[in-house]
């Protein structure tokens, strides 16, 4: 669980990310939370895009993701959200601020 710090911290440096997939109109599947997971497990912070035509919005594609991966939502914006999911050695997000 993040503190408010921490989550502000994930913000700015989640802000010059891409978004590395997009929801779509199919529902949220195996397949699209296998591809989240791994690429949380490579990157651990990632932003993600929710479609016009998607049947979820962000604030609930975000949710179903995060629980699905055991990732925390750091941020939802618009159609836009980020999920971090910290590695247990070798991360690069070590230094959280408390």
């Amino acid at each position: 669980m993040l503190n408010s710090k921490q989550r502000a911290w994930l913000r700015s440096q989640a802000n010059s990310l891409d978004p590395v997939f997009q929801v779509g109109k199919g529902e949220i599947d195996d397949s699209v939370v296998k591809a989240t997971a791994d690429c949380l497990a490579a990157r651990e912070l990632i932003k993600m895009k929710v479609l016009e035509t998607s049947m979820y919005n962000a604030k609930e594609a975000a949710a179903i993701l995060a629980e699905a991966t055991g990732a925390d939502v750091v941020q939802v914006i618009g159609s836009k959200f980020v999920l971090f999911l910290k590695k247990d050695k070798d991360s690069k997000f070590d230094e959280l601020p408390r």
